[in-house]
Protein backbone atom coordinates (compact mmCIF):
# COMPACT_ATOMS: atom_id res chain seq x y z
CA UNK A 1 0.00 0.00 0.00
CA UNK A 2 1.17 3.49 -0.86
CA UNK A 3 -0.04 6.54 1.02
CA UNK A 4 0.99 9.89 -0.44
CA UNK A 5 2.88 12.25 1.84
CA UNK A 6 1.96 10.29 4.97
CA UNK A 7 4.15 9.38 7.91
CA UNK A 8 3.39 5.86 9.08
CA UNK A 9 5.31 4.21 11.89
CA UNK A 10 6.62 0.76 10.98
CA UNK A 11 4.75 -0.84 13.89
CA UNK A 12 1.36 0.45 12.69
CA UNK A 13 -1.00 -2.05 11.04
CA UNK A 14 -3.17 -0.76 8.21
CA UNK A 15 -5.43 -3.32 6.55
CA UNK A 16 -5.76 -3.53 2.78
CA UNK A 17 -8.58 -1.26 1.62
CA UNK A 18 -8.17 1.51 4.17
CA UNK A 19 -7.94 5.03 2.74
CA UNK A 20 -5.49 7.40 4.41
CA UNK A 21 -5.56 11.09 3.46
CA UNK A 22 -2.46 12.95 2.37
CA UNK A 23 -0.35 14.46 5.12
CA UNK A 24 -1.63 12.14 7.83
CA UNK A 25 0.52 10.78 10.65
CA UNK A 26 -0.04 7.24 11.93
CA UNK A 27 1.94 6.65 15.11
CA UNK A 28 3.35 3.54 16.78
CA UNK A 29 1.14 0.47 17.21
CA UNK A 30 -1.96 1.98 15.65
CA UNK A 31 -4.40 -0.43 13.98
CA UNK A 32 -6.64 0.72 11.12
CA UNK A 33 -9.32 -1.53 9.65
CA UNK A 34 -10.00 -2.24 5.98
CA UNK A 35 -13.13 -0.07 5.73
CA UNK A 36 -11.75 3.06 7.40
CA UNK A 37 -11.42 6.38 5.56
CA UNK A 38 -9.13 8.92 7.16
CA UNK A 39 -9.14 12.51 5.90
CA UNK A 40 -6.14 14.65 5.08
CA UNK A 41 -3.71 15.76 7.78
CA UNK A 42 -5.12 13.53 10.48
CA UNK A 43 -2.94 12.42 13.39
CA UNK A 44 -3.20 9.14 15.28
CA UNK A 45 -0.72 9.55 18.10
CA UNK A 46 -0.05 5.93 19.15
CA UNK A 47 -1.95 2.76 20.13
CA UNK A 48 -5.13 4.00 18.43
CA UNK A 49 -7.61 1.48 17.02
CA UNK A 50 -9.96 2.61 14.23
CA UNK A 51 -12.25 -0.10 12.90
CA UNK A 52 -15.55 -0.71 11.11
CA UNK A 53 -17.07 1.46 8.41
CA UNK A 54 -15.61 4.62 9.89
CA UNK A 55 -14.99 7.95 8.19
CA UNK A 56 -12.91 10.62 9.94
CA UNK A 57 -12.63 14.18 8.64
CA UNK A 58 -9.47 16.15 7.98
CA UNK A 59 -7.24 17.60 10.70
CA UNK A 60 -8.63 15.35 13.39
CA UNK A 61 -6.22 14.30 16.15
CA UNK A 62 -6.73 11.05 18.07
CA UNK A 63 -4.73 10.29 21.21
CA UNK A 64 -3.44 6.96 22.59
CA UNK A 65 -5.73 4.06 23.43
CA UNK A 66 -8.83 5.52 21.81
CA UNK A 67 -11.11 2.90 20.26
CA UNK A 68 -13.05 4.33 17.34
CA UNK A 69 -15.61 2.42 15.25
CA UNK A 70 -15.70 -0.91 17.07
CA UNK A 71 -19.00 -2.80 17.26
CA UNK A 72 -21.92 -1.14 19.08
CA UNK A 73 -22.56 -2.18 22.68
CA UNK A 74 -26.05 -3.35 21.79
CA UNK A 75 -27.20 -6.95 22.06
CA UNK A 76 -29.38 -6.52 18.97
CA UNK A 77 -26.33 -5.82 16.80
CA UNK A 78 -25.48 -8.84 14.64
CA UNK A 79 -22.61 -7.51 12.59
CA UNK A 80 -24.61 -5.46 10.08
CA UNK A 81 -22.84 -2.84 7.95
CA UNK A 82 -23.38 0.37 9.89
CA UNK A 83 -21.32 3.53 10.02
CA UNK A 84 -19.50 5.99 12.24
CA UNK A 85 -19.00 9.38 10.60
CA UNK A 86 -16.73 11.89 12.36
CA UNK A 87 -16.28 15.41 11.03
CA UNK A 88 -13.16 17.54 10.71
CA UNK A 89 -10.93 19.29 13.23
CA UNK A 90 -11.89 17.10 16.16
CA UNK A 91 -9.68 16.36 19.15
CA UNK A 92 -10.32 12.88 20.52
CA UNK A 93 -8.34 12.24 23.69
CA UNK A 94 -7.09 9.12 25.44
CA UNK A 95 -9.39 6.12 26.00
CA UNK A 96 -12.34 7.67 24.12
CA UNK A 97 -14.78 5.16 22.60
CA UNK A 98 -17.12 5.94 19.71
CA UNK A 99 -19.36 3.26 18.21
CA UNK A 100 -21.15 3.01 14.85
CA UNK A 101 -24.92 2.95 14.49
CA UNK A 102 -27.36 0.07 14.49
CA UNK A 103 -29.94 -0.93 11.90
CA UNK A 104 -32.86 -0.01 14.17
CA UNK A 105 -31.30 3.39 14.89
CA UNK A 106 -30.78 4.43 11.29
CA UNK A 107 -27.38 2.83 10.82
CA UNK A 108 -25.20 5.86 11.55
CA UNK A 109 -23.50 7.54 14.45
CA UNK A 110 -22.57 11.09 13.43
CA UNK A 111 -20.12 13.45 15.12
CA UNK A 112 -19.82 17.00 13.80
CA UNK A 113 -16.82 19.29 13.35
CA UNK A 114 -14.49 21.01 15.83
CA UNK A 115 -15.36 18.87 18.83
CA UNK A 116 -13.28 18.16 21.93
CA UNK A 117 -13.75 14.76 23.53
CA UNK A 118 -11.69 14.48 26.68
CA UNK A 119 -10.26 11.38 28.38
CA UNK A 120 -12.64 8.43 28.70
CA UNK A 121 -15.61 9.91 26.83
CA UNK A 122 -18.10 7.42 25.36
CA UNK A 123 -20.34 8.15 22.36
CA UNK A 124 -22.72 5.22 21.91
CA UNK A 125 -24.44 3.86 18.83
CA UNK A 126 -26.78 6.06 16.79
CA UNK A 127 -25.86 9.29 18.56
CA UNK A 128 -25.90 12.48 16.50
CA UNK A 129 -23.66 15.31 17.66
CA UNK A 130 -23.46 18.81 16.21
CA UNK A 131 -20.45 21.07 15.75
CA UNK A 132 -18.20 22.48 18.49
CA UNK A 133 -19.42 20.01 21.08
CA UNK A 134 -17.27 19.58 24.20
CA UNK A 135 -17.49 16.48 26.37
CA UNK A 136 -15.33 16.56 29.49
CA UNK A 137 -13.55 13.61 31.09
CA UNK A 138 -15.55 10.38 31.37
CA UNK A 139 -18.81 11.89 30.17
CA UNK A 140 -21.01 9.27 28.50
CA UNK A 141 -23.87 9.28 26.01
CA UNK A 142 -26.31 6.38 25.83
CA UNK A 143 -27.52 5.19 22.45
CA UNK A 144 -29.60 7.43 20.17
CA UNK A 145 -28.76 10.65 22.03
CA UNK A 146 -28.73 13.90 20.03
CA UNK A 147 -26.51 16.82 21.03
CA UNK A 148 -26.84 20.28 19.49
CA UNK A 149 -24.10 22.65 18.37
CA UNK A 150 -21.84 24.11 21.06
CA UNK A 151 -23.28 22.02 23.86
CA UNK A 152 -20.96 21.23 26.77
CA UNK A 153 -21.26 18.07 28.81
CA UNK A 154 -19.39 18.09 32.11
CA UNK A 155 -17.09 15.45 33.52
CA UNK A 156 -18.64 12.14 34.65
CA UNK A 157 -22.07 13.20 33.40
CA UNK A 158 -24.26 10.45 31.96
CA UNK A 159 -27.00 11.06 29.39
CA UNK A 160 -29.81 8.49 29.12
CA UNK A 161 -30.47 6.88 25.76
CA UNK A 162 -32.77 8.81 23.36
CA UNK A 163 -32.41 12.06 25.31
CA UNK A 164 -31.98 15.31 23.34
CA UNK A 165 -29.50 17.98 24.39
CA UNK A 166 -30.19 21.37 22.79
CA UNK A 167 -27.68 23.73 21.23
CA UNK A 168 -25.65 25.87 23.66
CA UNK A 169 -26.81 23.76 26.61
CA UNK A 170 -24.42 22.91 29.44
CA UNK A 171 -24.59 19.79 31.59
CA UNK A 172 -22.99 20.01 35.02
CA UNK A 173 -20.39 17.48 36.07
CA UNK A 174 -21.61 14.17 37.58
CA UNK A 175 -25.18 14.85 36.43
CA UNK A 176 -27.54 12.08 35.39
CA UNK A 177 -29.65 13.43 32.51
CA UNK A 178 -32.95 11.61 32.04
CA UNK A 179 -34.98 14.30 30.25
CA UNK A 180 -34.51 16.55 27.21
CA UNK A 181 -32.44 19.66 27.89
CA UNK A 182 -33.67 22.82 26.17
CA UNK A 183 -31.34 24.86 23.97
CA UNK A 184 -29.40 27.44 26.03
CA UNK A 185 -30.27 25.56 29.25
CA UNK A 186 -28.04 24.80 32.21
CA UNK A 187 -28.75 21.61 34.12
CA UNK A 188 -27.07 20.06 37.13
CA UNK A 189 -27.58 17.59 39.94
CA UNK A 190 -27.43 13.85 40.57
CA UNK A 191 -30.74 13.64 38.70
CA UNK A 192 -30.35 16.74 36.59
CA UNK A 193 -32.75 19.65 36.93
CA UNK A 194 -32.87 22.91 35.00
CA UNK A 195 -30.87 25.56 36.85
CA UNK A 196 -31.13 28.49 34.44
CA UNK A 197 -29.41 29.53 31.24
CA UNK A 198 -25.90 28.80 30.03
CA UNK A 199 -24.95 32.44 30.33
CA UNK A 200 -21.23 31.87 29.79
CA UNK A 201 -21.86 29.83 26.66
CA UNK A 202 -24.26 32.43 25.29
CA UNK A 203 -21.81 35.25 25.84
CA UNK A 204 -19.01 33.27 24.24
CA UNK A 205 -21.34 32.48 21.36
CA UNK A 206 -21.78 36.17 20.59
CA UNK A 207 -25.30 36.69 21.96
CA UNK A 208 -25.91 40.22 23.19
CA UNK A 209 -27.60 41.17 26.46
CA UNK A 210 -30.91 41.94 24.79
CA UNK A 211 -31.06 38.50 23.17
CA UNK A 212 -30.15 36.78 26.44
CA UNK A 213 -32.88 38.68 28.32
CA UNK A 214 -35.45 37.69 25.71
CA UNK A 215 -34.41 34.04 25.95
CA UNK A 216 -34.67 34.23 29.74
CA UNK A 217 -38.20 35.66 29.52
CA UNK A 218 -39.25 32.93 27.12
CA UNK A 219 -37.81 30.21 29.35
CA UNK A 220 -39.58 31.67 32.38
CA UNK A 221 -42.87 31.60 30.47
CA UNK A 222 -42.38 27.96 29.49
CA UNK A 223 -41.54 26.71 32.97
CA UNK A 224 -43.37 29.02 35.36
CA UNK A 225 -46.30 30.56 33.49
CA UNK A 226 -49.98 29.70 33.74
CA UNK A 227 -51.58 26.61 32.22
CA UNK A 228 -49.99 23.27 31.38
CA UNK A 229 -46.64 22.91 29.61
CA UNK A 230 -48.08 22.58 26.10
CA UNK A 231 -50.21 25.67 26.60
CA UNK A 232 -47.24 27.66 27.87
CA UNK A 233 -45.13 26.58 24.88
CA UNK A 234 -47.85 27.85 22.55
CA UNK A 235 -48.04 31.10 24.50
CA UNK A 236 -44.33 31.63 23.91
CA UNK A 237 -44.79 30.81 20.23
CA UNK A 238 -47.43 33.50 19.89
CA UNK A 239 -45.50 36.08 21.90
CA UNK A 240 -42.22 35.56 20.01
CA UNK A 241 -43.35 34.33 16.59
CA UNK A 242 -41.00 36.82 14.86
CA UNK A 243 -37.93 35.87 16.89
CA UNK A 244 -36.06 33.09 15.07
CA UNK A 245 -33.87 32.32 18.07
CA UNK A 246 -36.74 31.75 20.48
CA UNK A 247 -38.73 29.88 17.84
CA UNK A 248 -35.89 27.33 17.73
CA UNK A 249 -36.44 26.88 21.46
CA UNK A 250 -40.18 26.50 20.85
CA UNK A 251 -39.69 23.89 18.12
CA UNK A 252 -37.35 21.90 20.34
CA UNK A 253 -39.92 21.95 23.14
CA UNK A 254 -42.72 20.90 20.80
CA UNK A 255 -40.76 17.89 19.55
CA UNK A 256 -40.58 16.12 22.90
CA UNK A 257 -41.44 12.45 22.36
CA UNK A 258 -39.95 9.79 24.62
CA UNK A 259 -39.11 12.12 27.48
CA UNK A 260 -40.39 15.39 28.80
CA UNK A 261 -38.30 18.50 29.21
CA UNK A 262 -35.82 18.74 32.05
CA UNK A 263 -37.62 20.88 34.62
CA UNK A 264 -36.46 23.25 37.37
CA UNK A 265 -36.13 21.65 40.80
CA UNK A 266 -39.27 21.95 42.96
CA UNK A 267 -39.16 24.94 45.26
CA UNK A 268 -38.53 24.04 48.86
CA UNK A 269 -41.23 24.88 51.35
CA UNK A 270 -40.47 27.91 53.51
Amino acid sequence: MVFDNCTIHPTAIIEEGALIGAGSFIGPYCVIGAHVTLGENCTLKAHVCVDGYTTIGENTVIYPFASIGSAPQDLKYKGEKTELIIGKNNKIREHVTMNPGTVDGGGKTIVGDNGLFMVGVHVAHDCILGDNVIMANNATLGGHVTVGDRALIGGLAAVHQFVRIGSFAVIGGMSGVESDVIPFGRVKGERATLAGLNLVGLERGGFDKTQIKQIQKAVNMIFSGEGNLDERIEDVSKAYHGDDLIMKLVEFARQKERFGLCQPAPKKAA
